[in-house]
């Protein structure tokens, strides 16, 4: 009786909340439009408005004409692209940088974290934060410029292991040089989300944990992947989201003639084909073709993480 008495007067004094809350907004609407207004008009002038150039995919575009003066062309650039023969390259190029990107750069801003959080030093523990997180704030193309000397016939590498390779000649070698700049670069800083969700860890029960025995993997297992695992599991939906979304900048400047069958994928085909060969539509339907790939793998992955995990997702 008294637990029912209680929970009626929850509800009753969240109802009651909520209508003060209401009734504070609608007294002062003109405060909540001043500063909402702004985000919304940048959202819909950066966000909404451009969605209209999807049009583009579906009309053989000329600038001059504008969309709505161009010459519609239905489905036309899709099955051009999906029946052309260097399709399946450039998907299964695109495809294995995110996948193996996804498998070997996924789990190291984890393992990061794990390490950093067994640190006590403070002083210690700032000095690796801080040489972690650098590699982050060098440009795309300064890192670039840096992997092709390290590389090259005379580079730091070759010098170790006394041979004179071209790497970035090696079609078989785009993939693994791709990836492991990418881990070098982003690791550390991605793996703050992991080392700030690891602060909120009950220290009580890692001190019992050690008392009792558990050692560096039990304690893991125990209190410390439960403080991160819902972080984790949306980081990780997120990231399959994006899993066509292969940096462009990147793949094309690690690029050469000689490593194209490795190193060609869709975002820099449609580079190539939009702003070099001036083929709007076709490049544009072969975007949107990507885009949505992304999102139907989002929403896919939302899924499964809901039910593998107690309708816990996005």
């Amino acid at each position: 009786m008294k637990g029912a008495m209680t929970r009626t007067s929850e509800k009753s004094g969240k109802a009651s909340g909520l209508h003060n809350t209401l009734i504070y907004m609608r007294q002062h609407w003109q405060l909540y439009a001043i500063f909402m207004l702004p985000a919304v008009l940048l959202t819909i002038i950066f966000r909404y408005i451009p969605m209209g150039g999807v049009m583009i995919a579906f009309t053989e575009y000329n600038p001059i004409r504008g969309i709505l003066g161009s010459e519609w062309v239905g489905f036309s650039h899709f099955t051009r692209f999906l029946s052309s023969p260097d399709f399946m390259q450039y998907l299964m190029n695109t495809l294995k940088l995110s996948i193996f990107g996804l498998l070997w750069g996924f789990p190291a801003p984890i393992l990061l974290a794990f390490l950093l959080n067994r640190i006590l030093s403070s002083g210690l523990k700032q000095k690796i934060q801080l040489v972690l997180y650098m590699p982050n704030f060098i440009s795309v193309i300064v890192l670039c410029g840096i992997v092709r000397i390290l590389l090259s016939p005379t580079g730091m590498l070759n010098m170790l292991l006394g041979t004179s390779y071209n790497f970035m000649t090696m079609p078989e070698a785009f993939r693994t040089i791709y990836i492991a700049s990418g881990i070098w670069q982003g690791a550390g800083w991605a793996s703050i989300i992991y080392t700030a969700a690891l602060s909120n860890a009950s220290k009580e029960l890692k001190e019992a944990a050690v008392l009792d025995g558990a050692n560096i993997i039990q304690q893991i297992k125990a209190v410390e992947w439960p403080a991160i695992k819902d972080t984790v599991l949306i980081q990780f939906i997120m990231s399959v989201g994006n899993i066509m979304s292969v940096g462009f900048e990147k793949a094309y400047a690690l690029q050469t003639d000689l490593n194209l069958n490795a190193s060609e994928i869709i975002s820099t085909y449609v580079y190539k084909k939009g702003l070099l060969d001036g083929d709007y539509g076709f490049s544009t339907a072969v975007g949107l073709f990507n885009t949505v790939i992304n999102v139907v793998l989002l929403v896919s992955m939302n899924s499964i993480v809901k039910k593998l995990n107690d309708g816990k997702g996005v």
